[in-house]
């Protein structure tokens, strides 16, 4: 009962931290990893995050077939999900850096929610 009452309220934190942004390419080029060429605009606070990644692993399967990659590389779509700091490896050392685990697919950014992007 109470592992229950726990993991619903972790669950409840995760839906209150959900927001809404607008990632894309930042334009920033790097020779090693990690390279923080993507930045999220998070529209509640107008914060940029730089350096983040997107997680689309658990949009619904007719978000994913809305050619993604392009559009979030553009900064076209407004996307539902939250900020998490996770582990990340690269030439054998570990990270943490921020990914937005993307839950949703709002609608289309509007222009000025896109001036953190490079690939306007």
């Amino acid at each position: 009962m109470l592992i229950a009452i726990c993991c619903l309220s972790a669950a409840a934190t995760r839906a209150d931290a959900q927001g809404s942004f607008v990632p894309c390419d930042n334009g920033l080029r790097c020779v090693v990893a990690p390279c923080p060429s993507t930045s999220a605009l998070d529209l509640a606070s107008g914060k940029v995050i730089k350096g983040v990644s997107v997680d689309i692993d658990g949009l619904p399967q007719q978000d994913k077939a809305l050619d993604l990659a392009e559009k979030l590389y553009a900064g076209n779509l407004v996307v539902a999900g939250i900020i998490e700091n996770r582990p990340h490896t690269f030439n054998g050392k570990q990270y943490s850096l921020p990914t937005l685990v993307a839950t949703g697919i709002e609608r289309v950014s509007r222009e000025s929610e896109r001036g953190h992007c490079s690939a306007r």
